[in-house]
């Protein structure tokens, strides 16, 4: 039985320090470093700013070509330096064709589908400008964000820079906008301590900027590729900056099926990333960004959802050694477990009921977040994550 009462607080730590822990840790380093280093921004003179492309990749969006164009030509930054190139191979919904109207558009297309990082290699050796932003073609931008990106690499340590992903839920009762839009916020959060400490671990495919001589040709099977090309930037050497002043703007998931297919894909391609990434492990060589790898990613990918797991069986037992009916410490959290799960139970059972408790959203969606992980670990050992994603269909 003592056994199993260590065991009990080893996976209770790894849980707590993943999802809580590790935040408060963060932000009481994040404060000490305050204390003993003052922020510097520098902005560029807007005739010194760089040239920079804006790359776009898109696979069948004819729907939101009208959109993602107006967006873009109102962004605040000179349009002879901003060069805009959209990829859109396989598509054959129109989507090349909508975007031949437009003049200032560097349109690249193949008939052919191989993938998003497929078309982004083939496409980046045709980049000349020092910076490229990614941005996918279903996102809006805040107007200023490529100023903002931009006067982040004044810093000659910043390789990549990470834009902020924010949630509008149209449906703002509806579980998955609850639940995501809670848990971006968190996100962005972490994110923007991680930065400030050293470095912001992985950038938001949404909108990322890197500085083009350090893009190395990515593996074509490839899930994450945004995360996959901002480590290894940082590998080099170089940190990610987060900027949450430069934003994308997305819809949140029509549903919580939507968005279990979405985290399935994601905890997939998060097991294959730390796979091809294990050489990050290794804290004696890179030290903090290690530290921060682990502690932000490593961690909710692998082992803490498995510990999630084991803790069942393992209260279990102790609260039934101690009496199902007692005050005892484990018996106590044994019900908790219990209810939490209930109240996701709940949740999943009220996400399309028109009566809805919003607080019942948050168990449910940390239930689904764990879940995916577990699904998404399962398609990748049997290989069954196509390079080729279809993405989650978002709330209207």
């Amino acid at each position: 039985m003592e056994t199993l009462k260590i065991l009990f607080w080893i996976l209770l730590f790894i849980i707590v320090y993943t999802y809580l822990g590790y935040g408060m840790l963060l932000y009481g380093l994040v404060k000490l470093k305050r204390l003993f280093s003052k922020k510097v921004s520098v902005n560029v003179a807007s005739n010194d700013l760089p040239e920079v492309t804006l790359m776009i990749p898109a696979y069948n969006e004819s729907d939101y070509v009208h959109q993602k164009m107006e967006n873009t030509m109102s962004l605040n930054y000179p349009k002879d330096k901003l060069k805009i190139v959209w990829v859109t191979d396989g598509s054959n919904d129109g989507t090349n064709i909508r975007l031949e109207r437009y003049k200032d558009v560097q349109l690249f297309h193949q008939d052919e589908r191989k993938g998003k990082i497929n078309a982004m290699n083939r496409v980046m050796p045709y980049v000349k400008t020092p910076l490229v932003v990614f941005s996918d073609a279903n996102t809006k931008l805040g107007q200023d964000s490529i100023m903002h990106i931009v006067n982040c690499f004044n810093d000659e340590k910043v390789g990549c820079v990470s834009g902020e992903k924010r949630i509008v839920n149209k449906c703002s009762d509806a579980a998955a906008g609850a639940g995501e839009g809670l848990y971006w916020k968190y996100e962005s959060t972490l994110k923007k301590w991680d930065a400030e400490l050293y470095s912001a671990v992985g950038a938001a495919g949404e909108l990322f900027a890197i500085r083009t001589e350090l893009y190395n040709e990515v593996e074509q099977d490839t899930i994450l590729d945004d995360f996959i090309i901002s480590l290894r930037v940082a590998q080099k050497g170089y940190i990610i900056q987060y900027n949450p002043e430069a934003y994308a703007i997305e819809t949140a998931s029509e549903n919580v099926k939507e968005e279990l297919k979405r985290k399935i894909r994601i905890s997939a391609g998060g097991i294959q990333s730390v796979i091809r990434l294990r050489s990050l492990l290794n804290i004696f060589k890179y030290g903090m960004l290690s530290f921060q790898y682990i502690s932000h990613r490593v961690l909710r990918w692998t082992l803490t959802p498995l510990c999630l797991l084991l803790l069942i069986p393992v209260s279990v037992v102790l609260a039934s050694n101690e009496g199902f009916y007692s005050l005892g410490f484990y018996n106590v959290f044994f019900w908790l477990q219990i209810t939490m799960y209930m109240a996701a139970f709940l949740g999943w059972t009220l996400e399309n009921n028109a009566t809805r408790i919003k607080v019942l959203f948050v168990p449910y969606y940390f239930f689904i977040m764990n879940l995916s992980v577990v699904l998404g670990f399962f398609r990748f050992m049997g290989n069954n994550q196509s390079v080729n994603w279809e993405r989650a269909k978002r709330a209207a």
